[in-house]
């Protein structure tokens, strides 16, 4: 009995060489389906709004004033003398602590803000130049988003010294579905 074989590979095999497409073309995880319309899309093209930043000894009310002017949802918070940046003040999460009570108005913004815990922890710099698809999965959660899921971005030099804007998901969101398919 002879038996001969096929030079051919059969239709739905579970090989390597007949997944070859589809293992090219698979999605990046934790990127949505908008994700194709970034097309090269950086941070810059966002025109994220700058920064609106506040000190840690400003009274709680200057900060929901200023955010309020400017109908921003995160401020940042940086150092009076060095300007470094030292946190953020989220104002939907402020709201909150000034309904139950664990604020007031007239606290300082250092009672009400998240601070930046800088040792032994790498934070991902999102600058003008990084691709809009690593800016998606740090807002998912991956690449230094520490698998929480971000709402906003902090926008920065390359060396982290100076704060230039700030990115959020609804930014992306929107530039995304205002690009043709």
């Amino acid at each position: 009995m002879s038996t001969t074989m096929s030079n051919t590979i059969p239709v739905g095999s579970n090989d390597v060489a007949s997944r070859m497409g589809d293992i090219a073309s698979a999605p990046t995880p934790h990127l949505s389906k908008l994700a194709t319309r970034y097309r090269g899309a950086t941070v810059e093209d966002l025109d994220p709004p700058s920064a609106l930043s506040c000190y840690p000894t400003d009274p709680i009310s200057h900060a929901l004033l200023s955010a309020f002017e400017r109908d921003y949802t995160h401020l940042t918070v940086v150092s009076s003398d060095t300007r470094a940046l030292l946190g953020y003040l989220s104002i939907p999460h402020l709201r909150i602590l000034l309904d139950t009570g664990k604020v007031q108005e007239s606290d300082e913004v250092s009672k009400a803000m998240v601070k930046f815990r800088r040792k032994g922890k790498v934070y991902k710099v999102i600058t003008m130049q990084t691709p809009l698809e690593e800016l998606e999965l740090f807002f998912n959660g991956g690449e230094n988003g520490e698998n929480g899921k971000q709402e906003f971005a902090v926008v920065t030099d390359e060396r982290r010294r100076f704060v230039l804007g700030v990115a959020t998901r609804t930014d992306l969101v929107e530039f995304a579905q205002k690009r043709p398919a």
